[in-house]
């Protein structure tokens, strides 16, 4: 039992305290490289392996980091865990990497990441900084997948590269579903206006939770 004691952890940021949805942090990233699902996936696995271990990292370290250096210490311990990520991607998914491009980079100041590292790793034990790292990333990363999904899905007709809708249909030249792709979803606007709707169904939905109670 004592294992899932503190599943509240991982359980909460994804809905009630979602690090984009309510917190709203982590925009930049979920504007700039959702236009494809696979990069979002990529994206959201990448931070789920820097915050997870760099969670843990941070709170074996906590007792031994002097106060005034604390933040030059945690933006080297991401630094290294993106690097490795990084490496990994130009290795296995080089054209990925490439689509994905500075955004790898830019995970190094992910204020959901510092965010963690300062508000929870410095002041508790490995485990618990551990959950709290997988909470917040799935959280993060469930809204980058689903922007991902109606972005490309409704921008290119395609979900992970097939073919899903406005497949001409043979001879007629008509749309398969009568969708023909929309080209705005694609671009960043779309984006801000698709996890806005988001996050007002998720603040709403919160919103009638506390009324009931």
């Amino acid at each position: 039992m004592g294992l899932f004691k503190d599943s509240n952890l991982v359980t909460d940021p994804l809905t009630d305290t979602n690090p984009v949805t309510i917190q709203v942090l982590g925009i930049c990233s979920a504007l700039a490289i959702t236009a494809e699902l696979e990069a979002s996936i990529v994206m959201a696995i990448a931070v789920l392996f820097v915050l997870g271990a760099g969670n843990v990292v941070i709170s074996l370290m906590r007792n031994i980091i002097p106060s005034k250096i604390r933040i030059i210490v945690q933006l080297i311990v991401v630094a290294a865990l993106v690097i490795i990520v990084d490496l990994v991607l130009k290795a296995f998914a080089y054209q990925l990497s490439k689509t994905l491009s500075v955004f790898v980079g830019l995970i190094i100041t992910n204020c959901i990441i510092m965010g963690r590292f300062e508000a929870f790793a410095l002041a508790n034990k490995p485990w618990r900084s551990f959950l709290d790292g997988i909470g917040n990333a799935l959280g993060y990363g469930v809204i980058l997948v689903i922007v991902g999904f109606f972005r490309e899905l409704l921008g290119s007709g395609t979900l992970l590269g097939f073919k899903v809708l406005g497949d001409p249909i043979e001879k007629t030249g008509a749309y398969a579903y009568g969708y023909e792709n929309n080209g705005f979803m694609l671009l960043a606007p779309m984006a801000l206006i698709t996890l806005g709707i988001i996050i007002w169904v998720q603040r709403s939905k919160n919103e009638a939770l506390i009324e009931e109670n």
